[in-house]
């Protein structure tokens, strides 16, 4: 007599590793948690660059050098409206150069030490239509420059449940800015 399985024991078994794998997909939500990444590099991106300014206003402090970059509102990709209004668009968008002619436009190689960035940052979703419920819906980091030299505000929206307003790690709406719908940071979040 040979050993083996039944049909209705390998029925069993599947349907048993079916709501196993159900219940895990539920509870670990590969596709929240996906956002949950992407965000956090977006926090991670936002502070990199709000110290690399930072440090370029304390090291090469230049009003010349400072006014290419003000009254202007940046996204490296222009094909979408914005975080802030009032402010003049970028001439120079789809570029991510460090020096002066990226969507950030400071030459981050004036300072002593060096750029502390290799490249500006670019959002890890960008230009998809998939972060936030703010209008727009729009995956893109942001900047507005004041006149004021060293007066500036980053920004950029989350995808993710967690870091949106209400949720568990909520950093949209108690960063300190104007707008609840965007992650802001910088030297003055009024702007």
């Amino acid at each position: 007599m040979k050993k083996g399985f039944t049909l209705i024991e390998l029925l069993v078994v599947i349907a048993i590793l079916a709501v196993l794998a159900t219940a895990v997909v539920l509870v670990l939500n590969p596709a929240e948690l996906l956002k949950q990444g992407r965000d956090a590099t977006r926090i991670s991106d936002l502070a990199a660059l709000n110290s690399a300014i930072s440090l370029w206003v304390s090291d090469v402090i230049a009003a010349t050098n400072w006014s290419s970059a003000a009254g202007l509102h940046c996204t490296y990709d222009a094909t979408h409206p914005n975080a802030f209004s009032g402010a003049s668009a970028c001439s120079v968008i789809a570029s991510t150069t460090v020096d002066g002619t990226g969507w950030v436009a400071l030459d981050f190689r004036l300072i002593a030490a060096g750029s502390p960035l290799s490249k500006l940052p670019m959002d890890p979703n960008n230009g998809a239509s998939a972060c936030n419920k703010g209008s727009p819906a729009v995956c893109e980091y942001a900047i507005n420059v004041s006149s004021t030299v060293g007066t500036y505000k980053l920004a950029t929206q989350m995808e993710s449940v967690k870091f949106n307003t209400g949720g568990g790690s909520d950093v949209t709406s108690k960063d300190g800015g104007t707008d609840a719908n965007w992650y802001e940071v910088g030297s003055n979040m009024s702007l």
